[in-house]
């Protein structure tokens, strides 16, 4: 099978779909790796360690989507993106389709056999290609925010830990699980008071248990979610529902009630965010004001520490790669249930609930 991997071109986004230990064991099982040049840079990979490991270099996008039948990215294609797409072709990337009808519709019309990262799932649940962005992600968000609490950057001035004599930000995760978990304990180790909000009273238990001591599990409905998020000076919403677009958990109103100068991470913006003045950012503009509240709501945060981020996320896409190009699509999803459970789209058609559910459109049983 001829594999591409094409640069990625969303706004700093400088993760790369493959390394080379990942292009030396396709090219020994028989099969054509063509990666897009410099597609690795930003990543600390270079072209010639590539070439060294059997890849073939080529200069553009489009020689990368002509000849290859499995397309492996990082992020969504963008709208410049689609018209290389063709039918029959398989991609293979964070796709995250209840956030953009434009994508979903684009997909359709190209009739590629679509599969998602984040849909991929295995049989006890978890999802092991989020996992890894959503523990990097969850980790870099207590950074993010306190940076943006700084009062350069429109914040109230506060230091997250504090100092002697005075007291240390008040920190609010909703969400308790992957991002949740690892922004509690970022957050708990730079000494701020953490507060974590979780439905499942089961993954509260394991929280407490495993936490620092200063941080706090709360039950989360509509009552805990305002009354934390009013006293908080940082907010980091980590709501996940599989395929589906975030539940908004925190309304206009809410936010013009919070305190000026305090932070919102909206870790969930990939999914639409859970934030009513939630919209997407980029890297090179990650934040705005809305009623005083900084809002930070970058769609692709680990891509600013893509160095980390391709290694970790490749140890978990790998496997299902390798899958894909030794056993082609039809006996793939026959044979794994996780690349099954990774399906959006096949010929024109969706096969995930939620997404269809999300746009009132028809969806096909694999």
């Amino acid at each position: 099978m001829i594999i591409g991997i094409p640069k990625e071109i969303k706004n700093n986004e400088y993760r790369v779909g493959i390394i080379p230990v990942g292009v030396e064991t396709l090219v020994r099982a028989g099969h054509e790796v063509i990666i897009e040049t410099k597609a690795g840079i930003g990543s600390g990979i270079e072209d010639e360690q590539y070439i060294r490991v059997g890849a073939k270099i080529v200069q553009r996008a489009s020689d990368v989507y002509y000849a290859a039948q499995l397309i492996i990215k990082i992020k969504e294609p963008l709208e410049q993106e689609y018209g290389m797409l063709k039918a029959g072709q398989m991609l293979f990337t964070y796709l995250h389709l209840a956030a953009s009808r434009d994508l979903t519709e684009a997909l359709l019309k190209r009739k590629v056999i679509a599969f998602a990262y984040e849909t991929l799932q295995s049989p006890n649940g978890e999802l092991p290609c989020l996992i890894p962005m959503s523990e990097v992600a969850g980790r870099m968000a207590p950074q993010e925010g306190a940076k943006y609490l700084e009062e350069p950057m429109q914040g109230r001035g506060i230091l997250l830990g504090g100092v002697p004599g005075v007291a240390p930000a008040e920190v609010v995760v909703i969400g308790g699980g992957i991002v949740g978990a690892n922004a509690c304990l970022i957050a708990a180790g730079m000494g701020a008071n953490v507060t974590v909000l979780d439905v499942n009273l089961n993954r509260l238990r394991y929280l407490e248990e495993v936490m620092p001591p200063n941080v706090h599990t709360i039950m989360s409905n509509a009552h805990t979610i305002r009354d934390t998020v009013l006293k908080a000076d940082l907010v980091i919403s980590s709501i996940l529902i599989r395929g589906a677009k975030a539940p908004c958990l925190i309304s206009r109103d809410l936010v013009s009630k919070m305190k000026k100068g305090s932070v919102i991470v909206d870790v969930a913006i990939d999914q639409g965010g859970s934030v009513e003045t939630s919209k997407p950012t980029t890297h090179e503009h990650p934040t705005y004001l809305v009623d005083g509240v900084v809002h930070y709501c970058v769609t692709n945060m680990p891509g600013a520490v893509a160095r980390t981020s391709t290694y970790a996320l490749t140890n978990a896409t790998f496997p299902y790669i390798l899958i894909l190009a030794n056993q082609g699509f039809e006996k793939a999803i026959k044979n794994s249930f996780e690349l099954k459970r990774a399906v959006n789209v096949i010929d024109g058609h969706l096969t995930i609930k939620e997404v269809a559910e999300t746009f009132s459109m028809p969806c096909r049983e694999i």
